[in-house]
């Protein structure tokens, strides 16, 4: 290097940290560690190399042995068995045991030496039929372990056999007994039969080994087409082997009592998907009462707290669940229809039933279905699906039928067929209780409702027998344990929750295909002393889910991850609940509406009139908010009035006044509607909830005087609504009670027609929005499209009566309907013009019998409640919440609807507006004029009432809370100077009803106060007479 001029040496570091002495020694380290390694490694490598060199010689020394013993064999018997005979199979001979010592199931050589061997057997068991001498000689006690043990093994190597070749041999498996290609099959059969003294040690055998894993394995394969049953004329060789198998382990429970619960026949063959399909014949051999009892049981005692033994599945959309679970259901009928069974083997078979429902997915509806679904579901987001014959398996078998035979057969024997108690339920009827809802609660978050709830309400009593249920512990103050459950339903739950999740549902659309004389005169199925004592139990526990526990309780930890889904946890059970039995109540509110059956307030929980309840629920996310949004109709309707009305403040406030050029409008009174909807149509929803100022134009083209202070726009806006809704129009129609609704031919008459619609809708909305009443009757089953909500065939007396008749004569035809040649369609006659429209695809085929007459009778009411105004609806509701959210509508029942649009005719009470009227001008509360006047009003017919308060306050009606809430205040103000001249007496009273103000003269008598109110009231000058 060159010299830098710094004559001192420089230090050298180490940048590793550390000193280079250190480094080497980690090195010496790491390649010890390393030699110690490839030591060890070179060491296994050498032993496995002795193991495999080991096990080599001792497989070649077999084989060997094997090939040895085969040529002996062969030289000895024939490569084809062409030397051997009967004396061959005997006890001291060695045919036997040197072909089960050479066999080897790969080869096929000696696959054909077993065939051969086997028809030797067959053909010497034909000809004498004596087994046991063919295997034993004469004395079989002597020869009995060395029997024994061959048989063993010769059935086992057959089985195995088969199993190998079973795809080469998978479309000869079915077929009948006796057949060339069924030799093996035929052989076991014969060596297993119940009556041979080895058949329970061979077949103990069998199970041991395995044996149904290998039948599972052979029957998918004998499956060419998973879907498509072969057909066959007698029961298969296969079915044989099966049924004696299986009616020994069921013979002989000990015998097998320690196999592994995944390997037994329960599992393993009844997870085959279309089992019965393909093996009909073995199906006839199952549903005998002691195989069907004893599988079972096993199924019940084993499948619900150890979910992981049921086998893989076939392939993803045959999962082994729901395979067992359509097997299961297809032979559910079956059992239940079998008298001879006890109640435990039904429980049993619901247990199994409820276990496998439990982890199936929501299976999807039928086309022309949603008409009858509640749209409850526990698992929509589910990835899973099923094949579409597999699905239709499990929903087939659930038909009515079913559910008629299921309920008949858990309460055939207890006091619940009776419909009533005289003492406490025993313990097995509260059992069958549980088994019954715990069933129905999964299988209703499971299939479609139409598969199940039609059957129920119709072809059982269940409604009757759970109400039976209910009403005894609710009178008795005692709620029993459903100990069967308590794996599923922890004792800390409410005991009546599962009990009331399952019975609402079902009587909930019980009342959805009822008919008025059903309910009130007849009283089917509960009588109405009944119901109002249901009311009480379901407004009780339905303040208890939503208020007194209204927190979601943290889900309990099952014995199994197995449930994805927990159809059965205490929350999924709570939240269905509270859904049920909110709809449920509501139903019954609105059949109290129609007619009164018990007391309105019935429904209102006394806890949520108070003030303190009217405070919390305005504000967001709190409990009473929530109850609120849930159960509406346990707030009384004062309260829930309160809150409307200061959520229409709130809002008004938010939104602010816009400016009165921009929302000033000139209106023609002889072309108000086009006029309108012309202006205000093209307003968005901030205009139209701002402040809307109006001036009339009459018939010369004269602006008629008065400023709009909010007088004149609410008496726009009764007028606009009275033309714009009057039939004559075209856009509405009258029932036979003069309550309006859509009219179906509405397009025919305008071409923009749903433009129109769109536009009353936002009327209407302004009208309840400013707290304007108009008098304009809706039809109930139309008022229900502002809550989207549906009608059903209880709605339809109102729109068509004459229609209603014949469908209750349809539904309670006692001949044969199929000979009425009904079918799923119905004839439109609008204006003249006739169109046949189906109520199902492919309607116009579907012929209606008395299996689907129900379904027929709520599809044509559907179509004329629903179907045809739905377009009018839909477009009016859109433009009604353009000013009313829908959160606020919902509060209230249609009955109460039509009364915020229109106000209540109860509250015109004259002398409730006397005590909340003001005076001015010199009047005051007992000045005689005062006293004239109100003597004068309170003498007015009703009609003559209803018009003073439409001259006063622009509007026929009264607030809906009473003139107490009447802004501004009534106010009568004196129209004349002190000292009134004649003139001043000869003139008409006036009002400005922007300020509810009447300008009243000092009359001197009761005639002329009388004529002088009733020749303005009647005058109907608009605004110029003030």
């Amino acid at each position: 290097m060159f010299f830098s001029g710094d004559p001192t040496s420089r230090r050298r570091v180490n940048l590793g940290g550390r000193s280079s002495r250190e480094s080497d020694r980690q090195v010496v380290l790491d390649q010890a560690r390393a030699e110690r390694k490839r030591r060890l490694a070179l060491r296994q490598e050498t032993s496995a190399a002795i193991k495999i060199q080991k096990f080599f010689r001792g497989w070649r020394a077999v084989e060997l042995e094997r090939s040895r013993i085969r040529e002996q064999f062969c030289h000895t018997f024939g490569d084809r068995c062409q030397k051997a005979d009967r004396s061959c199979f005997g006890a001291d001979s060695e045919f036997l045991p040197q072909l089960l010592l050479f066999f080897s199931v790969k080869n096929s050589g000696d696959v054909a030496i077993l065939t051969a061997a086997c028809r030797l057997i067959l053909q010497f068991v034909h000809n004498d039929g004596d087994l046991v001498s063919i295997f034993s000689g004469n004395d079989y006690s002597t020869t009995r372990s060395v029997v024994e043990t061959r048989v063993k093994k010769l059935v086992l190597v057959c089985m195995k056999t088969i199993h190998h070749y079973r795809e080469v041999l998978k479309n000869q498996l079915l077929m009948p007994s006796g057949m060339p290609t069924t030799i093996l099959l035929d052989t076991v059969a014969i060596l297993i039969n119940s009556d041979l003294p080895w058949a329970c040690k061979v077949t103990a055998h069998l199970l041991q080994q395995k044996i149904f894993l290998l039948l599972r394995g052979i029957i998918l394969s004998s499956m060419n087409n998973m879907k498509e049953p072969e057909n066959r004329s007698r029961m298969s060789s296969l079915e044989n082997v099966l049924a004696l198998i299986t009616f020994h382990a069921c013979g002989h429970p000990n015998g097998c009592s320690d196999m592994d619960p995944k390997l037994c026949f329960s599992l393993q063959i009844l997870s085959i998907p279309f089992l019965w399909h393909h093996l009909s014949y073995y199906k006839e051999v199952f549903l005998m009462q002691r195989l069907t009892k004893f599988y079972i049981h096993r199924l019940a005692s084993c499948l619900p707290g150890h979910a992981s033994i049921l086998p893989n599945d076939v392939s993803h959309d045959f999962p082994s669940h729901a395979c067992l679970l359509g097997n299961l259901i297809e032979v559910a009928a079956a059992v239940f229809s079998d008298q001879s069974y006890n109640l435990t083997t039904v429980m049993d078979f619901v247990l199994v039933l409820t276990f496998l429902f439990e982890a199936l997915p929501k299976l999807k509806s039928s086309a022309g279905a949603g008409y009858f679904d509640d749209d409850m579901s526990v698992d929509e987001g589910t990835n899973e699906f099923l094949d579409t014959n597999l699905e239709r398996q499990i929903k087939d078998a659930m038909d009515s039928r079913f559910f008629q035979l299921l309920v008949n057969a858990l309460f055939k024997d207890t006091s619940l067929s009776r419909h009533r108690y005289e003492s406490a339920p025993s313990d097995e009827v509260v059992e069958a209780i549980g088994s019954i809802c715990a069933f129905l609660h999964v299988t209703f978050n499971t299939l479609p409702s139409e598969r199940i709830m039609t059957g129920l309400a119709y072809g059982t009593d269940l409604v009757l027998i759970i109400w039976s249920f209910i009403k005894y512990c609710q009178e008795n103050q005692t709620w029993p344990l459903f100990t069967k459950l308590t794996a599923y339903i922890p004792d800390v739950a409410p005991r009546w929750l599962l009990s009331l999740a399952v019975f609402c549902p079902v009587y909930k659309y019980m009342l959805t295909i009822m008919d008025n004389e059903e309910f009130y005169e007849q009283e089917r199925p509960i009588s109405l002393s009944d119901i109002r004592l249901l009311v009480i139990i379901l407004k009780q526990a339905l303040w208890q889910l939503l208020w007194v526990v209204p927190a979601t309780m943290s889900p309990q930890k099952l014995g199994t991850d197995f449930f994805a889904n927990k159809k059965l946890s205490v929350e999924t059970i709570r939240t269905r609940a509270r859904a049920m039995i909110s709809e449920l109540l509501n139903q019954l509110q609105d059949w109290n509406n129609r007619r009164s059956f018990t007391s309105a307030s019935d429904f209102h929980a006394f806890e949520a009139s108070s003030e303190a309840f009217v405070a919390q629920a305005l504000t967001e996310n709190s409990r009473a908010s929530e109850l609120l949004k849930q159960a509406p109709f346990l707030v009384p309707f004062t309260s829930r009035v309160k809150i409307f009305n200061a959520q229409l403040a709130a809002s008004k406030q938010q939104i602010g006044a816009y400016s009165l050029h921009r929302n000033r409008f000139r209106i023609r009174r002889n072309r108000i509607f086009e006029d309108a909807f012309n202006q205000l149509s093209v307003l968005s929803t901030e205009e139209l909830r701002g402040s809307i100022r109006v001036s009339f134009v009459n018939e010369f083209g004269v602006e008629e005087a008065g400023i709009d202070g909010g007088g004149i726009f609410k008496d726009f806006m009764e007028n606009i609504t009275q033309a714009a809704f009057n039939v004559q129009y075209g856009l509405f129609k009258e029932t036979s009670d003069h309550l309006l609704y859509p009219n179906p031919g509405s397009g025919m008459i305008h071409e923009q027609h749903l433009q129109y619609f769109d536009f009353l809708g936002s009327l209407l909305g302004k009208a309840m929005y400013e707290g304007i009443l108009v008098d304009i009757p809706f039809a109930t089953f139309f008022l229900s499209k502002l809550k989207q909500k549906h009608n059903y065939l209880n709605d339809l007396p109102s729109l068509d009566p004459e229609l209603y008749r014949h469908l209750l004569f349809l539904k309670h035809y006692q001949g044969d309907v199929s000979e009425l040649e009904l079918y799923f369609v119905i004839i439109n006659n609008e204006y003249g013009e006739q169109k046949e429209e189906e109520l199902l695809p492919g309607g116009k085929d579907i012929h209606v019998t008395k299996e689907n007459v129900i379904t027929y009778i709520h599809l044509i009411a559907n179509h004329r409640l629903n179907y045809q105004i739905r377009h009018q609806s839909s477009h009016f509701l859109r433009g009604f919440q353009q000013l009313i959210e829908k959160e606020w509508i919902e509060m209230f029942s249609e009955h109460e609807i039509q009364i915020l649009i229109s106000g209540s005719l109860e509250n015109l009470d004259m002398d409730d507006l006397r005590s909340h009227a003001h005076y001015s001008g010199g009047y005051d509360q007992n000045h005689p004029v005062i006293d004239m006047f109100w003597e004068v009003l309170k003498s007015f017919s009703f009609v003559y009432q209803k018009k003073f308060l439409k001259f006063v306050t622009g509007c026929s009606r009264g607030p809906l809370l009473g003139f107490r809430y009447l802004e501004p205040k009534f106010c009568i103000q004196r129209a004349a100077p002190l000292h009134a001249s004649e003139e001043d007496l000869d003139r008409l009273p006036t009002t400005a009803t922007c300020m509810n103000l009447l300008k009243l003269p000092p009359y001197k008598s009761i005639e002329q106060m009388r004529n002088k109110l009733i020749y303005a009231i009647n005058a109907d000058a608009g605004f110029d007479l003030s």
